[in-house]
């Protein structure tokens, strides 16, 4: 085989991503709803960003959270749904192997700022809600900030290795990846060495992302819970409620499939693969889609906000 290093570790110059093994025939039309829903995600997010960015009256920071969600969704769906829309409709499966070092860094750093930025929220709310006499000064713009690269420099700090392990390893003949884009353990499973290392340090990063953050997730939505309890005006009550559903329903779209592929592709082997590609697609695609559909219809200032800018464009 060809290598990419002729003096280092036998590299395939390219892999043949097969989309979603057992639908072939299938996945041309499958490729429609995750096209429409991209489309969504794309325009729905970019919408958000103008809107944050133009009204001087959004620099709290929930609006800028919600800034770097968007961003974050966007990046997310936009390192893999390209590729994989040229697999399902053209045909075009190969990808170098850089290329797929490359997207699987950016999809797999992006999935963890994704959970930091939803913890940064549940943060967000918790001052808000338990301490709201102290939430600007807690949360102040510097603060934010911080939080922000944090997160960022997380996600780089712990999916870098990944890639630099998989770099150093030699790659058998069979380069064909099960999977529609460059997974991290769809991969591995093409190395010829031992990669035991490979697969101990992916489980170690899925377990501290998910272990840390929805810890903290928890802890901060049962401590809001008890203090919305104490609340003696009903109407207060509800609307505090109704400020911490739409953070709900995020976090679930996101960790319920996200949990399920990182379970499945470690101990549910009875499950058919098809079932794990297209779930793996859900939660790459459906957060992206309805965060700014599920923030845009429960937040009354964004609501208002996409009103006025829809008309000033009718106009």
């Amino acid at each position: 085989m060809s290598s990419v290093n002729s003096t280092g570790p036998s590299h395939p110059l390219t892999f043949l991503l097969v989309g979603i093994p057992g639908l072939e025939k299938e996945q041309f039309w499958i490729a429609f709803p995750f096209c429409i829903m991209y489309a969504i995600a794309v325009l729905g997010n970019i919408i958000l960003l103008i809107i944050i960015k133009t009204e001087s009256s959004l620099r709290e920071p929930m609006y800028l959270f919600l800034a770097m969600l968007a961003f974050t969704d966007l990046a997310l769906s936009t390192s893999m749904l390209p590729k994989m829309l040229t697999i399902f409709w053209r045909g075009s499966r190969e990808i170098g192997f850089f290329s797929c070092l490359v997207q699987l860094f950016f999809v797999h750093n992006f999935t963890t700022m994704e959970s930091g930025v939803l913890v940064a929220m549940a943060l967000d709310r918790y001052f808000a809600i338990c301490h709201p006499l102290r939430h600007s000064s807690i949360l102040s713009m510097p603060v934010v900030a911080a939080l922000g690269s944090l997160v960022l420099l997380r996600g780089v700090i712990m999916v870098a290795p990944c890639c630099f392990l998989l770099h150093r390893k030699a790659f058998c003949q069979h380069r064909v990846i099960s999977h529609s884009y460059c997974e991290h353990m769809a991969v591995v499973k093409l190395v010829c060495e031992d990669t035991r290392v490979n697969a101990a340090y992916g489980i170690f990063v899925a377990l501290a992302v998910a272990i840390f953050d929805l810890t903290v997730i928890i802890v901060s939505y049962t401590m809001i819970l008890r203090e919305v309890l104490k609340l003696s005006a009903s109407d207060t009550q509800l609307k505090a409620f109704n400020t911490c559903v739409s953070h709900v329903c995020v976090l679930l779209t996101f960790y319920v499939p996200a949990l399920f592929t990182s379970l499945t592709h470690r101990f549910g082997h009875s499950i058919p693969q098809h079932i794990h590609i297209l779930v793996a697609h859900l939660y790459m695609l459906v957060p992206p889609t309805l965060n700014p559909i599920i923030y845009g219809v429960r937040t009354k200032q964004l609501r208002e906000k996409i009103a006025v800018l829809f008309q000033r464009k009718g106009n």
